[in-house]
């Protein structure tokens, strides 16, 4: 598929949600032909290393999702709930004349290790913490928290944590969400 790249400093992966405000003509035009065609868009992550004139400043993994939600916010913005669908793998990417990136992408499983259930309580109960003490992020999901889902818990804590890029990426490339789960068992001990 040849898709729509938003390079952000943050991420978003399966099923997880994210506020966005547009503003650059480039992605007003995304998201209007996105909703439009009924189709989503690449949110990837910047490589601070990369560069720019050749497109390496973005990893090669991302997360294709949809518009949930939109509204014009009150400075006037388009304001945009966006939804994780999957885990894409990035290729071949052109930039277009507004500067807008397109990229052939792949969709790829992000967990090798599905199914397999690891001791997840103690993160499960800390994310839910971490939920119940920021409403802004709890309010993106409106009641579609799913703390008992393992893989659920482990994306969002991805997401969640304030971690560099690269780490990110790592996790995701690793390909075993046990090994991620062990992390974040030591981090929240």
């Amino acid at each position: 598929m040849r898709l729509p790249l938003f390079p952000l400093s943050s991420h978003l992966l399966p099923e997880g949600r994210l506020a966005l405000r547009i503003f650059e003509p480039r992605y007003t035009r995304m998201v209007k032909e996105a909703c439009g065609q009924q189709t989503g868009f690449v949110i990837c992550m910047l490589n601070p290393d990369g560069d720019k004139t050749q497109n390496t400043h973005i990893f090669k993994k991302g997360t294709y999702c949809e518009v949930i939600d939109f509204d014009i916010l009150n400075d006037g913005l388009l304001g945009i709930t966006v939804e994780g669908k999957g885990c894409v793998q990035i290729g071949d990417i052109s930039t277009e004349h507004d500067g807008l990136r397109m990229a052939e992408c792949r969709r790829t499983p992000l967990w090798s290790d599905c199914g397999t259930v690891f001791d997840y309580e103690r993160i499960s109960e800390r994310l839910q913490e971490v939920f119940e003490k920021y409403s802004d992020v709890n309010s993106l999901y409106e009641n579609a928290h799913k703390f008992e889902d393992y893989e659920w818990v482990i994306n969002r804590w991805i997401e969640l944590l304030p971690l560099a890029a690269e780490q990110k990426q790592h996790f995701m490339n690793l390909g075993s969400s046990a090994k991620v789960a062990e992390y974040l068992n030591e981090l929240i001990e």
